[in-house]
């Protein structure tokens, strides 16, 4: 579109613009100088659209993350897979793999279910227990899903193991154990 002449319907007295940036298209690219396709020939610019990708957390996120803290072992029961630190269970991964159960005092498992029920559930089989589910497709990102996982790993540990990882803490960021 040479000599300022627009798209169809555009009057030619009004550049083009791009349709994500709203910048001009008028042949010159981010350094200022004209885009050369090869040839000579000189092209206008190109809108491009910036698209954000979800990032999919799943069971292997759990794992991974789960195996990363201190003493930390995977152990097959009831047909799925468990995480233990020094025998405590602290992270159960169900079969169909959508969610996982950690460890949650009862007092605060209501209060967080109540505020995101749309991550945070029990199953009626769970219903006495100290544990609560969480929906992977609700995380936020895997720094969350890592706060989740320390607090039940925190819970479950003994004090010999949170004493020497003071680090290991819900927010202390997506670094992990050292």
């Amino acid at each position: 579109m040479a000599g300022g002449a627009g798209a169809a319907g555009t009057p030619a007295s009004r550049p083009r613009r791009g349709r994500v940036t709203g910048r001009p298209l008028d042949g010159y690219g981010s350094t200022g100088r004209p885009l050369d396709r090869g040839g000579g020939r000189l092209e206008s610019c190109v809108s491009v659209a910036l698209v954000t990708v979800a990032i999919m957390i799943d069971a292997d996120d759990v794992r991974r993350i789960a195996l990363s803290f201190p003493e930390t072992v995977e152990k097959e029961a009831w047909n799925m897979p468990t995480f233990r630190v020094a025998g405590k269970m602290f992270v159960t991964v169900p079969d169909d793999q959508t969610s996982f159960a950690v460890r949650c005092p009862k007092i605060e498992r209501a209060e967080l279910i109540a505020a995101e029920p749309e991550k945070f559930w029990v199953p009626p089989h769970e219903a006495s227990s100290a544990w609560v589910r969480v929906r992977l497709a609700a995380l936020e990102d895997q720094e969350e899903l890592r706060d989740i996982l320390v607090d039940s790993w925190r819970q479950a540990a003994p004090d010999r193991l949170t004493e020497r990882h003071p680090d290991l803490s819900p927010g202390a960021g997506a670094g992990g154990p050292r």
